[in-house]
């Protein structure tokens, strides 16, 4: 691996160098272990710790087929799915590994007694399988995490509807959490070139999830001026939402739990903000039961900040904890999209205020090829920027995910993987001096 990394970062080496380097015949990677799948039963999910789950090992190197291409990765970052499969819920990742490799032949290589995970990466392509013409070794990338087959007719009008649609690194093996990677070759966009490793690998699968939910048609089709409710909005989803809807003239109302939070979100320029934690907001009285009391103050407080106007639009992911305060403070003919369910899948609302109010839920997952390449071109223009706020080493991923898990991070985390250190892979030094200030901006909050 040294000498792919050396090549990498000496930046004169040109694609038929990297042609000619020889592959490892292994390299290490994140995973977790089938036979560790029992290991946290009967344990609530919060005393569950991904440190004890994680392993760093060596894994063998997979050969890529039709239309795949092998990645060295630089850096790669912890989403929410990777803590997911590090607790082995809702359920082991192993089911999806085990469907995959029903599929077919090549399918059938993702179906190991170990998982590779992560679906985040930044790196230089290796290798490149046959019928694979947009890519060569050599090019700088990063990778969005839809994985699909295409060979139904329901996914031509929207790929993220393909019934063999999966999220690369957590329903497929060979994820970017590891030195090298393995991906299909639609699922790679050029590296923005003003960023470095880490901070090009932050955004992929956050900054598209909440494209395609905001912005896309396929989303709530967020336009200028829409009042947008804004949850965590100084987190990993949320800080990409909350840049998305004032670089669309949308005013956000960005909802976050503590004042160095509400700084970070006033450092991207949103004026509208509520500390839930500060101003006491308790939507559940126990268990069992919501507090509509609790709706209404809430609800009251939005139209205090934007002159008397119900949002538009809530942009949801903690799920159970929040969503019935989000569907009553939606206005008539609104929108609440919801893309995740972190404090609790099973929710509840009272559907008076959906039908009789005419709102809509509308779920969203991930992004398609052409939002993930959008919402990329933005990061490349200096639109939106990276909120990366800590960097980890890949032997502390485990330490990443608990972090992740504990919610003891701001924006994302990122992991090292072959970069020998932060700060590598920076090609337009102008376009970085001019953007610094904001894609420094999480690391000065969190500092």
């Amino acid at each position: 691996m040294k000498e792919i990394t050396s090549a990498i970062v000496s930046g004169t080496a040109r694609a038929e160098d990297f042609a000619a380097l020889p592959l490892p015949e292994s390299y290490r990677g994140v995973v977790v272990r089938r036979d560790d799948v029992g290991m946290f039963e009967g344990m609530d999910s919060v005393d569950k710790d991904p440190r004890k789950s994680l392993h760093v090992q060596d894994v063998p190197t997979p050969e890529p087929g039709p239309g795949e291409a092998l990645v060295a990765v630089m850096a790669s970052s912890v989403n929410y799915n990777t803590v997911w499969s590090s607790l082995f819920e809702p359920l082991p990742t192993f089911g999806f590994l085990e469907r995959y490799g029903r599929l077919s032949e090549l399918a059938k290589r993702h179906d190991l007694p170990y998982h590779v995970l992560g679906s985040d990466l930044a790196g230089v392509v290796l290798r490149t399988g046959p019928g694979v013409n947009a890519w060569q070794p050599g090019d700088e990338v990063v990778a969005h995490c839809l994985s699909v087959e295409l060979e139904s007719s329901d996914g031509h009008g929207d790929t993220m509807l393909d019934p063999e649609q999966r999220i690369w690194g957590f329903e497929t093996n060979f994820g970017g959490l590891a030195e090298i990677a393995l991906v299909k070759s639609n699922q790679l966009m050029p590296k923005p070139e003003h960023l470095s490793w880490e901070e090009a690998a932050a955004p992929g699968l956050v900054n598209s999830t909440a494209y395609r939910q905001l912005v896309s048609r396929n989303g709530a089709g967020m336009k200028q001026g829409d009042n947008v409710l804004i949850w965590g909005a100084s987190g990993g989803l949320g800080s990409y939402a909350t840049q998305l809807a004032l670089a669309g003239g949308a005013t956000p109302i960005c909802v976050v739990s503590s004042p160095q939070k509400a700084d970070i979100c006033r450092s991207m320029g949103a004026e509208a903000i509520i500390d839930r934690s500060a101003e006491g907001y308790r939507f559940w009285k126990d268990e069992r039961t919501q507090d509509p009391k609790e709706w209404k103050r809430f609800g009251k407080r939005i139209r205090e900040l934007t002159g008397g106007e119900d949002v538009d639009i809530v942009f949801e992911h903690p799920g159970r904890e929040t969503f019935g305060a989000s569907v009553f403070v939606t206005r008539k003919g609104g929108t609440i999209t919801t893309c995740a369910s972190t404090s609790g899948f099973m929710h509840e609302y009272d559907n008076r205020y959906l039908w009789m109010s005419l709102k809509r839920i509308i779920g969203s997952h991930f992004a398609n090829y052409r939002e993930a390449w959008e919402a990329n071109r933005l990061i490349a223009k200096g639109k939106i920027h990276p909120t990366l706020s800590k960097v980890y080493s890949l032997d502390d991923t485990g330490q990443a995910a608990y972090d992740v898990h504990r919610n003891l991070h701001q924006g994302k985390v990122g992991v090292l993987c072959l970069a020998p250190e932060e700060g590598l892979g920076v090609k337009n030094q102008e376009m970085r001096d001019k953007h610094l200030h904001a894609i420094n901006r999480f690391r000065t909050e969190q500092g």
